[in-house]
């Protein structure tokens, strides 16, 4: 498990990786993205409900759906440096329990054995009743490219 810059607590008992791109322009003007990890944040996570739901729906792709929604400690979109980042140019993984499991691995395809690569699809801050935020309310979803290279 990588070192993490928080400390897990009771609310917070999970850890994840948030890893933001550096953008670079190839030979021929394609943008190539390289995904770096910024840092470990302490978190809570769960799967979405999914009472009447398939995870996977077969169709001519098969895909496979994961939203999995939590909280986390700190804003994501803020890198360690204090930079802005939209929630497009962010991804998550390496989420590990409270004992350093991790928690959602891939068991096929280019990621096999591999920690699973989420977006975000949401970061919403949660303000307490004395007017500061309190945590930040996250929803995760699988992202369908799980053969970036992070």
């Amino acid at each position: 498990m990588a070192s993490c810059d928080e400390s897990p607590d009771f609310i917070y008992p999970m850890t994840m990786d948030v890893y933001y791109p550096m953008v670079e322009q190839g030979v021929y003007g394609n943008v190539q993205k390289h995904w770096v990890r910024d840092r470990t944040l302490v978190c809570s996570l769960a799967p979405a409900g999914s009472a009447g739901k398939e995870e996977i729906k077969s169709n001519m792709n098969i895909t496979q759906e994961t939203i999995i929604f939590g909280r986390s400690k700190s804003d994501v979109r803020i890198s360690a440096q204090d930079s802005n980042n939209a929630i497009t140019n962010i991804v998550i993984s390496n989420v590990c329990d409270k004992f350093g499991k991790s928690v959602y691995l891939e068991t096929s395809g280019p990621r096999s054995g591999k920690a699973t690569i989420f977006e975000i699809v949401s970061n919403d801050p949660i303000v307490g009743p004395f007017g500061s935020v309190e945590y930040y309310r996250i929803t995760l979803k699988r992202s369908e490219n799980q053969a970036v290279d992070i």
